[in-house]
């Protein structure tokens, strides 16, 4: 792969990160506060309206309450869980050494167009159920990767040894 495809390809998740980020943050503008160019700011005030009380702690509401909140460690369990149920579904029981995106990618040497290397690999073989055409060049490679001989060693492959015959008895 050239530097120029690695960098395209480094520009294009980089760009693909920032859309995801972007969209994930959200419209700013949509926040219902005054600060809404500054996040920190909008649940500052948030909270003041709120009157400093916060939301009630409850480890005991399930997912989806709305008038009460879990503690960071009921989250942070609840997360987890979510992340390890969501990978267990991505990887559907691969092997630990394929069970991450990026061991996937390695394992198909990180190539973008790895089914078209592929189908340009398996083109450039040499077929046993089908005729196939050959350049000059191809055939001498292929005959050397076989420790075949040469054409230099044979001779001329299409040479009419039958038209030699007529010719010699006549």
């Amino acid at each position: 792969m050239s530097l120029e495809t690695k960098i395209i390809a480094l520009a294009q998740a980089v760009g693909a990160d920032v859309k995801l980020l972007k969209a994930n943050v959200g419209d700013l503008s949509a926040l219902p506060t005054n600060a809404k160019n500054n996040i920190v700011a909008s649940i500052s005030e948030l909270y003041a309206l709120l009157g400093g009380a916060g939301a009630k702690i409850d480890d005991t509401a399930g997912a989806g309450a709305t008038s009460v909140t879990w503690s960071a460690d009921k989250s942070t369990r609840f997360v987890a869980s979510a992340v390890s149920s969501l990978r267990s579904e991505l990887t559907a029981g691969a092997a630990a050494a394929l069970d991450t995106f990026a061991e996937l990618a390695a394992a198909l040497g990180n190539d973008p167009n790895f089914a078209a290397t592929i189908a340009t690999g398996l083109g450039n073989r040499v077929r046993v159920d089908a005729a196939q055409t050959f350049s000059t060049a191809e055939k001498a490679q292929a005959r050397t990767n076989i420790g075949a001989v040469g054409t230099a060693d044979v001779g001329d492959t299409e040479h009419d040894f039958a038209a030699d015959y007529v010719a010699a008895k006549a």
